[in-house]
């Protein structure tokens, strides 16, 4: 029988560790040293990561590094990067790292090596980029494209449609727009505003079976078909998919079709074709360097010992605080407009990836793991949630999450930011204990991060992403799951499926969804 991970002599280690540092607070531990904002940091190609203000101390970060060895997080790390199948639910391996790698060297999959196959579909990706903004490539009625519709779900759209916001100022070519609610009210704003005869749609679908993404995707076709004529969807759709067969039967030309493989997961997918709508917004140019970024953070994650590697580091402060010091949710606060979806893409990665109560060979777990992601523009923020950050029953760790370079050249609002991210910071670790109203007592004691950026560049975004994914599998390696699989998602959509297809109900259960399922469709013949 395999010991649980809270029976082993470290993890009570950890446990009497935080026994001891409970005598002192936050404030004691950050004032005591005065070189502890440059002792609790470490760097990686631009990107940051500042970690003093964390209820931690070195023998913490020693005990924790210990705990990942433990748990073998080196072995995991290889496997993962070998190409081996350690999505052990689908028998598939997790190979976003190759999407990035530039070099030839080999990466092999059952024996096959990817990186042919993988350099091929971008230099089609490229080329189709290209002849898009050079208007080689047109509609139907002769006119270049001015607008690209994004049509996908969960990796499909959250990832994709980050980058889009984030490298803003680099994306000169095209108006993107995204896709991915199964409300109506999403897909008919943005055809209010497009003229069919200078759009682009791109549908990314890894199986093309996906509900919401073909039903926003039919519908768009349909109103493509009847303006243009039907003959003019095979000039204006273009698939991203693992099967040819289903986007033939939609209408849409072979060369049309941009392959993605059983090995990139969604929420790890927008370094590979999922990613063209990115490539059209910003350039293959700039494509290319997000992914630079992010292969300089795979280097720095595979290389750097664990107490001065970054996705390592922010993984361990993030079990450091879910599983000792017992905090159930995490904040994610960048202080950039142009990352405001940076919170839901995190969700998505972390709790999809960890949202999870039994380990990778199928045993239940005796303790928590994902904790709950939100968060917000940081000034945004303060207005609306920081409230219960700062004064709330329960102690969340945030994120907090800067641009270096005042790139816009408004040094007036960057100062404003960069004041107020820093003073949220120090008010969550420092409080104010004593005040002469106990309305104004602020407790401290809760822990942050601060991730700073040199810039928003491509580079950098690539970084910054790519750091998130290396801690999210740290985690998953270190509670033992399988951070690549998300069977909890499949219940409620079979559900969905029977009921919207009317089929005869069995079972107790199944009859009362069925009764919920006209209650709510008919409430308003009922008043």
């Amino acid at each position: 029988m395999t010991v649980s991970l809270t029976q082993t002599p470290l993890w009570q280690e950890l446990q009497q560790h935080k026994q001891g540092l409970q005598a002192g607070s936050l404030r004691d531990l950050a004032l005591a040293d005065p070189d502890r904002l440059e002792k609790f940091q470490v760097a990686c190609e631009g990107l940051r990561l500042n970690y003093a203000l964390n209820f931690a101390t070195p023998k913490t970060i020693e005990l924790l590094a210990k705990l990942a060895m433990q748990q073998k997080l080196d072995d995991e790390r290889a496997r993962m990067f070998r190409g081996e199948k350690i999505n052990t639910t689908e028998n598939r391996a997790a190979l976003h790292t190759a999407l990035r790698q530039k070099s030839n060297q080999p990466v092999l999959i059952d024996g096959v090596d990817v990186m042919p196959e993988i350099h091929a579909v971008r230099r089609r990706m490229t080329q189709f980029a290209d002849d898009v903004k050079e208007g080689r490539l047109k509609g139907a009625t002769g006119k270049p494209f001015r607008h690209i519709v994004n049509i996908g779900i969960g990796g499909s759209d959250l990832g994709p449609r980050l980058a889009v916001k984030a490298l803003a100022p680099f994306a000169k070519h095209f108006a993107v727009h995204f896709v991915a609610n199964a409300d109506a009210f999403e897909l008919l704003s943005v055809l209010e505003a497009i003229d069919p005869a200078e759009t682009l749609f791109i549908v990314v679908s890894k199986t093309f079976t996906t509900e919401e993404t073909l039903l926003n995707a039919r519908t768009a076709r349909q109103w493509l078909a009847d303006r243009l004529g039907e003959p003019a969807v095979a000039h204006h759709f273009v698939a991203v998919s693992a099967t040819c067969k289903e986007v033939e039967k939609f209408g849409i030309k072979s060369e049309y079709l941009f392959p993605i493989w059983d090995w990139v997961g969604g929420r790890t997918s927008l370094w590979s074709a999922v990613g063209l709508g990115i490539m059209l917004a910003v350039g293959p140019k700039h494509f290319d360097s997000m992914c630079d970024g992010a292969a300089a953070m795979d280097q720095h994650f595979r290389n750097a010992p664990f107490a001065q590697n970054m996705p390592v580091l922010l993984a361990l402060l993030g079990i450091w605080n879910r599983n000792f010091l017992n905090t159930s949710a995490q904040a994610v606060l960048p202080y950039a407009e142009r990352l405001r979806d940076l919170p839901r893409y995190l969700q998505q990665l972390e709790m999809e990836s960890n949202g999870k109560t039994v380990a990778r060979y199928g045993n239940k777990l005796d303790y928590a793991t994902a904790p709950v992601i939100f968060g917000e523009c940081g000034s945004v923020g303060q207005h609306s949630f920081h409230q219960w950050l700062h004064q709330g029953s329960e102690i969340v760790p945030a994120d907090f999450i800067g641009i270096v370079d005042d790139d816009l050249n408004h040094p007036d609002h960057h100062r404003a930011l960069m004041a107020n991210m820093a003073a949220q910071a120090g008010a969550l670790a420092f409080g104010r204990p004593q005040a002469s109203s106990p309305h104004d007592v602020y407790a401290g004691g809760r822990p942050s991060n601060l991730i700073l950026l040199d810039r928003l560049d491509p580079f950098h975004f690539g970084l910054l992403l790519a750091l998130y994914e290396h801690k999210t599998f740290t985690q998953g390696a270190i509670w033992n799951l399988n951070s690549f699989d998300q069977p909890g998602v499949e219940l409620g959509k079979q559900l969905a499926r029977a009921l919207v297809a009317d089929k005869q109900a069995a079972g107790k259960e199944n009859v009362f969804l069925k009764g919920l399922y006209n209650l709510i469709l008919h409430a308003n013949k009922n008043k």
